[in-house]
């Protein structure tokens, strides 16, 4: 009775419309009288009226749950305005539209940026996996991004779709309060930002051992997850569609034999069950590779306004950069 008054309240809180404090009182008054029942229940001395309330209070939230809808028409911040749209894709030929392309000074000041940009999927070369920590060493939001033989890199990074104004809240992700969106962009964008602008600590590993033909099958799961999300809308959800699960999903769809694990929910720990699986580059202890792979710094450096994709891959294991100090 604890847990579904709980969550009851949680889905009071979020998803009453108007003000914050009205959603809060709400799930406060109802969480009192909750509990009171529970609290009857546990010294059986509730009568059936008592389980009654208690039920129908739970069909209804349950109804409510069920009649949340996600939307594609709001008034969505700058950065997540548009949906990437796959204008056509032959299995090698890729034309995207609504490439993300800002160029960063804050995270209030930028200059808004959308393209049209063309792929030869027999050009892939590389897939990195980056994690940018905005919240303590066990929380990351995890980015792939591919390299290609013109030195092109296009980066794919699963996102809440924020409203104007609106922020992430990892307990509001559990209660159908953003919708998701599917995100490409220049790494100059997507990752300068996180380094430049907000300040995060950002990770970059070579992943190792794909062939051509794993790297397209990778690719293409990004193709269909953006032509999914721009057909119709989808909720995030905190525990099972995040950044993180996206990037599972879509390499069990080339290693179907990938355990599951607590790191993948604990996010900030996914280099190491890379490292574990033997996805990262071979020969460095996992403590070498995490040093080298942290590009913070090196974003930072005015070198890396010129080459920016090639100078945060100085030093880093498996990249062809990787014995530039």
């Amino acid at each position: 009775m604890l847990l579904g008054a709980l969550w009851t309240g949680g889905l009071l809180f979020y998803q009453t419309p108007g003000p914050v404090w009205l959603g809060a009182l709400l799930a406060l008054a109802w969480m009192l009288v909750a509990g009171w029942m529970a609290l009857r229940v546990a010294r059986g001395r509730a009568g059936r009226h008592i389980g009654s309330a208690y039920v129908l209070g739970m069909a209804c939230a349950a109804l409510w749950w069920t009649a949340l809808s996600p939307s594609q028409d709001r008034t969505w911040a700058d950065d997540v305005a548009e949906r990437l749209h796959v204008v056509s894709f032959d299995g090698r030929h890729v034309v995207l539209d609504n490439v993300r392309d800002f160029t960063w000074r804050t995270e209030q000041d930028y200059d808004a940026r959308w393209v049209r940009r063309e792929y030869d999927l027999q050009q892939l070369r590389s897939a990195d996996l980056v994690m940018s920590y905005w919240m303590g060493p066990a929380i990351a939001h995890t980015l792939v991004s591919f390299g290609f033989a013109d030195g092109r890199q296009l980066v794919f990074s699963l996102e809440i779709r924020k409203e104007r104004g609106e922020s992430f809240s990892a307990l509001g992700g559990f209660f159908r309060k953003f919708e998701m969106t599917l995100v490409a962009s220049e790494e100059t964008d997507i990752i300068r930002t996180r380094t430049n602008a907000r300040g995060e600590d950002v990770y970059l590993y070579r992943l190792h051992g794909l062939t051509q033909a794993q790297l397209r099958t990778l690719f293409a799961g990004y193709i269909e997850q953006a032509r999914s999300l721009d057909a119709a809308p989808a909720f995030y959800n905190t525990l099972t569609s995040n950044c993180t699960t996206i990037v599972f999903d879509l390499a069990r769809h080339i290693a179907p034999g990938l355990p599951l694990d607590y790191r993948l929910l604990a996010s900030g720990y996914l280099d190491e069950y890379a490292f574990d699986q033997g996805a990262l580059a071979p020969g460095y202890p996992f403590a070498t590779l995490k040093a080298r792979a942290r590009i913070t710094e090196r974003a930072l450096q005015p070198q890396a306004r010129n080459d920016f994709s090639a100078w945060i891959r100085r030093g880093v294991p498996g990249t062809a950069q990787e014995d530039q100090p």
